[in-house]
């Protein structure tokens, strides 16, 4: 039977700079959604990568005192790497001065530019060098007398006046209301949605600006080698150029592959994502993507991430302290649906110690020590059974339902929590069965082996739910099982070979 497609993909990266845990959250969040489409048997294509023009970029090239091409080379390069530290399972990672993406690009604003879509004037206004924004007068916020910030940074603008194109965004704005309306699965969370109406599409779409004259590093016009492409009409394009897009001829891969199921962004560019972009493709006569998700931010407990606040974490750096996946469980786990997280050492530590350590590897150890102590680590389904193992095989069996529930509305922290409440039931289940009292008398050795297959299939199966996210410790959990049956609920007839147990997770001694 042919496989359901799942087209999930990332923002691409800006290479102005090495990506902080806020940015590497994202990424780590996409894996964990790819990772469960294939899980449940889809054919996903998972694709990220880099932002590679801008003015920020030919600016921070000059002060290298190298090519605006060898930094991007460099940053991506970085960023490339951390995704990699991080066991993300992308297929393909893009970038934007790929020839290829750009060829496609000048065809794209070609046609628009035919068709009308794009026209020449100029403009004048606020420009915002770290976000790549232009402001209108009624957007930028007075710090103090005559010095006005970008409402979305807080860093100074200045004052703009430039020939250059512009993209009839008012003309798709009906449309586009229409289509945000009646699709309201489109925009999530809600809020998001609610906010990009009521802020941006009511008050009225201007049309936007989409080359710039002032600076060199940027996809040029083709038919007007002075312009080069403005960032967002070239870095949004990247979710269809890299697929086998072009104008004049879409692909098979392009048809198979499109339209996006999921757009995962960051909720500070959700306007481009749900604004800009759907505009765009309205031009090109392309259907839109099913979904575009704005995740929350992680942040510090004194607020954003800054350089200049001194508060920048390195996921490489929480790495080689902590190990990827107790990094990946802080990231996916203590950020909610729909609210910033907080990241904090402390709480890294104390989930390392209580989660992982105490709920997860203590089970593990435990079971498979009892199992090689009185079995040799020979374990079959006895199936002497007592009142309590029907529920607990209900909850095993209950987890599938409950997991997919969660994950099917991007609610990751809680799909990770029902594993964890399994893992919890299966502690509790060994104070209620007290195998080590069953180990006392050889009458009891059919029930005390039924006891630990019971607790090996459930320790098997959380293994199978935690791939996505936990992507090395499944695997470990598996080694020491020495059973690869990957059945995503309790099964009868196993046969348990048990290796040595191994402790999962350290506890880390916090006074030291």
């Amino acid at each position: 039977m042919k496989k359901e497609k799942y087209y999930i993909s990332t923002a691409i990266a800006y290479t102005s700079g090495k990506p902080h845990i806020g940015n590497t959250y994202e990424i780590v969040l996409a894996d964990a959604i790819a990772r469960y489409k294939r899980l449940q048997g889809y054919d996903v294509y998972f694709q990220t990568g880099t932002d590679e023009h801008g003015e920020k970029i030919e600016l921070k090239a000059k002060e290298a005192g190298i090519t605006p091409q060898k930094f991007v080379d460099e940053k991506t390069s970085e960023i490339r790497q951390i995704w990699d530290i991080m066991n993300t399972s992308y297929d393909k990672f893009v970038r934007t001065t790929d020839p290829d993406h750009e060829k496609v690009v000048q065809h794209i604003f070609k046609y628009m530019y035919d068709k009308g879509d794009i026209y020449l004037g100029k403009y004048e206004g606020w420009y915002c060098t770290p976000d790549e924004s232009f402001w209108t007068d009624t957007q930028v916020v007075e710090k103090e007398k005559g010095v006005y910030v970008c409402p979305d940074c807080g860093r100074e603008v200045q004052r703009k006046s430039e020939e250059a194109y512009f993209f009839k965004l008012s003309k798709y704005q009906n449309q586009l209301e229409e289509y945000i309306e009646s699709h309201p699965e489109f925009i999530q969370p809600v809020a998001r949605k609610n906010e990009m109406i009521n802020n941006f599409i009511k008050p009225g779409l201007q049309d936007l600006c989409v080359s710039r004259t002032s600076f060199k590093w940027g996809i040029p016009v083709d038919f007007d080698p002075k312009h080069v492409v403005y960032v967002w009409l070239d870095a949004l394009t990247n979710y269809i150029t890299n697929i086998g897009y072009d104008v004049d001829n879409e692909s098979d891969e392009f048809h198979y592959k499109w339209p996006a199921d999921l757009h995962l962004i960051g909720k500070d560019i959700i306007r481009f994502h749900t604004i800009y972009w759907p505009c765009f493709l309205m031009s090109l006569d392309l259907p839109l993507p099913k979904q575009v998700f704005g995740h929350p931010w992680l942040i510090m407990s004194d607020g954003k991430m800054s350089k200049s606040r001194g508060n920048v974490v390195y996921a490489d750096d929480l790495v080689n302290e902590f190990g990827v996946d107790a990094v990946r469980y802080y990231f996916l786990h203590e950020i909610p649906f729909a609210s910033d997280g907080v990241f904090t050492r402390e709480l890294l530590i104390e989930r390392i110690n209580g989660d992982l350590a105490n709920i997860l590897g203590n089970l593990v150890q435990r079971t498979i020590s009892m199992g090689n102590k009185y079995f040799n680590g020979k374990i079959t389904n006895k199936k002497v059974k007592e009142d309590v193992d029907s529920d607990f095989i209900t909850l095993i069996n209950s987890l599938e339902k409950n997991v997919s529930n969660k994950m099917n509305r991007l609610q990751i922290s809680d799909a990770i929590s029902e594993i964890f409440d399994l893992l919890r039931a299966s502690n509790k289940y060994i104070d209620e069965t007290t195998p080590w009292i069953l180990a006392k008398d050889e009458k009891l050795f059919d029930r005390l082996e039924t006891v630990l297959y019971h607790l090996l299939e459930a320790i098997r199966v959380c293994a199978v739910f935690l791939e996505p996210f936990l992507t090395d410790t499944s695997e470990k959990v598996f080694d020491q099982l020495q059973l690869d049956c990957r059945e995503t609920g309790f099964v009868e007839s196993n046969s348990y070979h048990l290796g040595s147990p191994t402790p999962l997770f350290m506890r880390i001694d916090t006074k030291k």
